[in-house]
C-alpha cells in the first residue's frame, strides 16, 4: 500500500460518484481513484457489482474478478427501485463532480437522473455513460459485452491462428480500453470545466473505441481497401516478428528494421542469411515467408528460451519469453516497477493487487482504500456527504432504502 497522501495527489478534491459495474466503468473510476479521487461506488443492495460472483477464484468472500478494478472506493448501497433512494443519489450528485454510469441508454432518464436533469441540480457536473453502441443509432437499445463488441469491432476478426476459427482476446481488452479512454476523457472535461465553470456530458461506447483501437489495421482498409486477416501471433508485413518455440517454451522475437535483421542472423550464427537475395530486404522476406519462417523456427528449436533471450539481449534485439502468470508476477522488471501493491482488507488480510502503470515524477498515484465490501461505507458516506442523523440512517436502512 502506498502511503501517498491524498492531499497530493492530483485529483484530491474530486468526488466520483460511480454507478456502473462490471468492468468498464469500474475500472475508469478506478484510475480516477489511483490518482486521489473519492469514488463512491454505488451498488444495489440485493448483491451488488454483479462482478462480485463471477468466480471462483474468491478470497474472503470476493471474487478475484471484482477485486481486480475496485480499490480505492467507497461502497453505499441504495435502492434505485425506490423513490427515496433517487432522491438519495439526487443529493450524491448536488455534492460530487463526477458521475460514471454504464446503463442502457434511456434508463437514466427513467430514474429522473438523465443529465439534463441532473445538470439543473449541479451545472459543473461531468456525466460519464459508457454503453454498448452509444446513446444513438441504429443499435442504441442492445445489450452488450466485451466479448460481443469485440466480434461487432472487428477485434476478433483479427485474432487467433493464421487459418483458424476467430478468437477473443485472452483479457476484456474491450473493457479495459474503453475505460482508460473515459478517465481520461473525465479528466479533460474537469480541466475545460475549470475555465468555463461547466460540466459536460461524456458518451462512451465500447464500438467506438474498438473501432479506434484497430489503428494500423482499421487504415489498412480505409486507406487502401486491404482486408485484414488472422496471423497468430506474426506480423502481416514484418519478418520475424513473432513467437517461436524453443526448446522448453516459447520466445517472441521483434526484427523490424535492417540492423536488427543482420544483429539477429549473426545472434543464430546464419550469417549467410544477411546478403541472401531471397532475405536480404524485409519486403523480401515478406515475399518468402513461407521459405524463412520454418528455418528460423528449426533455429529457435535448438536452444532454450533463456539462452535465446540472453544471446539477444546482447544483440540488443528486442525479445523476451512468453510469460505465465507465475513467471510474470515474480519477473524482475515487474517487480522493479512496484507493479504488485500490497492492501490490507477486512476479510482478506493482506490483498495483492495489480501496482499502478502509469509513474508521475511529483503526484505518484496511490493504493489508498482495498475494494470495499458491498454497503461498507453507507453510514460514512451518508453523515460524511450528506450530514445525515443516526436517525434518519437508521430510518432509511428499516426502509430498506440503503
Amino acid at each position: 500500500m502506498t502511503n501517498q497522501p491524498d492531499a497530493d495527489l492530483p485529483l484530491s478534491g474530486i468526488r466520483v460518484l460511480d454507478l456502473s459495474r462490471i468492468l468498464a466503468g469500474p475500472y475508469c473510476t478506478m484510475i480516477l481513484g489511483d490518482q486521489g479521487a473519492e469514488v463512491i461506488k454505488v451498488e444495489r443492495p440485493d448483491g451488488g457489482d454483479d462482478t462480485r460472483t463471477w468466480g471462483p477464484p474468491f478470497a474472503g468472500g470476493e471474487s478475484a474478478y471484482y477485486l481486480c478494478c475496485n480499490r480505492n472506493k467507497k461502497s453505499i448501497t441504495v435502492d434505485l427501485k425506490k423513490p427515496r433512494g433517487i432522491e438519495l443519489i439526487r443529493e450524491l450528485v448536488k455534492a460530487s463532480d463526477v458521475l460514471v454510469e454504464n446503463f442502457t441508454p434511456g434508463l437514466m432518464k427513467r430514474f429522473g437522473l438523465d443529465y439534463e436533469t441532473l445538470r439543473e441540480l449541479n451545472p459543473r457536473l461531468v456525466h460519464c455513460a459508457i454503453t454498448a453502441y452509444g446513446q444513438d443509432g441504429p443499435y442504441r437499445d442492445r445489450p452488450g459485452y466485451d466479448m460481443v463488441l469485440s466480434a461487432v469491432g472487428g477485434l476478433m476478426w483479427i485474432t487467433g491462428p493464421k487459418g483458424g476459427e476467430p478468437c477473443k482476446v485472452g483479457v476484456a481488452i474491450t473493457d479495459v480500453v474503453t475505460g482508460v479512454y473515459a478517465s481520461g476523457a473525465i479528466a479533460s472535461a474537469l480541466l475545460w470545466r475549470e475555465r468555463s465553470g461547466r460540466g459536460q456530458y461524456i458518451d462512451a461506447s465500447l464500438l467506438d473505441v474498438q473501432v479506434s483501437a484497430l489503428a494500423n489495421i482499421a487504415s489498412n482498409w480505409l486507406v487502401a481497401g486491404k482486408e485484414a486477416t488472422r496471423w497468430g501471433t506474426a506480423h502481416e508485413s514484418i519478418i520475424p516478428y513473432q513467437v517461436f518455440p524453443a526448446k522448453d517454451r516459447p520466445v517472441a522475437i521483434a526484427v523490424a528494421n535492417q540492423k536488427l535483421w543482420a544483429n539477429f542472423c549473426k545472434a543464430i550464427d546464419k550469417e549467410e542469411w544477411i546478403d541472401d537475395p531471397r532475405f536480404e530486404t524485409n519486403p523480401k522476406r515478406v515475399e518468402n515467408r513461407e521459405v524463412i519462417l520454418p528455418l528460423v523456427a528449426e533455429v529457435m528449436a535448438q536452444k532454450t528460451c533463456d539462452e535465446w533471450v540472453k544471446l539477444f539481449v546482447e544483440a540488443s534485439i528486442p525479445c523476451g519469453p512468453v510469460n505465465n502468470m507465475q513467471n510474470l508476477f515474480s519477473d524482475p522488471q515487474v517487480l522493479h516497477r512496484d507493479m504488485i501493491a500490497e492492501v490490507p482488507h477486512p476479510t482478506i488480510g493482506t490483498l495483492r493487487v495489480g501496482g499502478i502503470p502509469i509513474k508521475y515524477s511529483e503526484t505518484p498515484g496511490a493504493v489508498r482504500l482495498p475494494p470495499p465490501l458491498l454497503g461498507e461505507h453507507t453510514d460514512e458516506i451518508l453523515t460524511d456527504v450528506l450530514a445525515y442523523s443516526p436517525e434518519r440512517i437508521e430510518t432509511l436502512k428499516r426502509e430498506r432504502v440503503v
